[in-house]
């Protein structure tokens, strides 16, 4: 005889459900009202409009919530990225670095990563040290998601240069995002994604080929 869950248990689910979205909800108005994740938890709680223990009920802390938010942001991206790497490895054309750069190329890395530094505090101010720590993290997380992608596709490459691969092409990308910022005032249009683009260009070019 096949078992169900009691009604009870499926309103208790469904409103844990609502909770946590409300809360991640309310931590993306607040960092966009704000450029920054610089909130309380009782501010978090009351634009949520959940108790206080609600949100330790779902998150160990504030920047758990804050690294919610960026995963959300990133997902879509880093799914794309996947899929595009996944298609060069089985077309097989060209070295894995080649392969990995255009992936990069044809993903519209400019607009989430610009998201992702306006949430976490910058670029238009000096990061504090507990914004450093979450944009860290997040580079980090999302280096090792593409690295894991690229262990799978290319199985026989050693995995130090895998992830030492993915870290120069993340590392170089926080580059060419400070280097456009100085050049075009972070403000986004097609003259200025072709800024973005000739600077990425620079750094594919120089990682291929070193620094001579």
């Amino acid at each position: 005889m096949a078992h169900t869950t009691p009604p009870a248990a499926n309103r208790r689910e469904a409103l844990k459900a609502r909770h946590r979205r409300a809360i991640i909800n309310a931590a993306a108005e607040l960092i966009d009202e704000r450029s920054g994740p610089t909130f309380t938890v009782d501010e978090l709680a009351e634009r949520a409009d959940v108790a206080r223990r609600t949100v330790f009920n779902h998150f160990s802390s504030l920047d758990d919530v804050v690294m919610e938010v960026c995963d959300e942001a990133v997902s879509d991206l880093t799914d794309t990225l996947r899929r595009s790497i996944a298609a060069r490895a089985e077309g097989g054309a060209g070295s894995m670095a080649d392969q990995f750069a255009d992936a990069l190329r044809e993903t519209d890395l400019l607009s989430t990563i610009t998201y992702l530094t306006g949430v976490l505090g910058g670029p238009k101010r000096d990061l504090s040290h507990r914004e450093l720590l979450l944009v860290d993290r997040v580079m980090n997380e999302f280096s090792a998601s593409l690295a894991g992608t690229l262990e799978r596709h290319h199985p026989d490459a050693d995995p130090f240069d895998v992830h030492i691969l993915v870290a120069s092409f993340i590392a170089g990308l926080m580059a060419v995002l400070h280097h456009w910022d100085r050049a075009t005032g972070a403000v986004d249009t097609p003259e200025t994604r072709q800024v973005w683009n000739d600077l990425q260009e620079r750094l594919f070019t120089t990682l291929r080929d070193g620094f001579a």
